[in-house]
């Protein structure tokens, strides 16, 4: 399965490793939580750490440059406890300093280096919208243990 911003093998995802589930792809499942946090402003409020846990684990969707951008900032907001509007505020800051975040070659073109992230979109989306909250909570937790290893 193809779509336009992962390519599925046997279906897992190619980068974070996520099952195909229900017949959707990571990215698939990747839109059900963008839909369930304009339900919720508590969900909402950690949208900054869905997408960036998301990006961090799919970094041939981005350019090098773009890709770093949102690791940094990632690292940053995380171990010093940036409140979302300073994540906000930083993050346009820092695009405005490069070209482009996402990456212009076509989806086959992309070289994809499969990492085994110990959790996935997959965990949001089968934990359902009454979970995504500590979910989210959880997740951005791991991605930050996993970028330092």
């Amino acid at each position: 399965m193809v779509d336009n911003n992962t390519m599925m093998k046997d279906r897992k995802c190619m980068e974070c490793g996520a099952k195909e589930t229900d017949g959707f792809s990571c990215y698939e499942m990747f839109q059900f939580p963008l839909v369930w946090e304009h339900n919720d402003p508590e969900l909402y409020a950690l949208h900054f750490w869905l997408v960036s846990c998301y990006m961090i684990q799919h970094p041939s969707n981005y350019t090098k440059e773009g890709y770093q951008l949102m690791v940094n900032l990632f690292t940053e907001a995380y171990d010093h406890e940036w409140p979302t509007d300073y994540i906000l505020r930083k993050n346009r800051e820092l695009l405005v300093k490069i070209d482009k975040i996402t990456n212009p070659l076509p989806n086959n073109k992309r070289k994809r280096i499969y990492k085994n992230w110990s959790m996935t979109i997959e965990d949001i989306y089968i934990s359902g919208e009454e979970n995504a909250i500590s979910k989210i909570k959880r997740w951005k937790e791991q991605v930050r243990t996993e970028l330092e290893s």
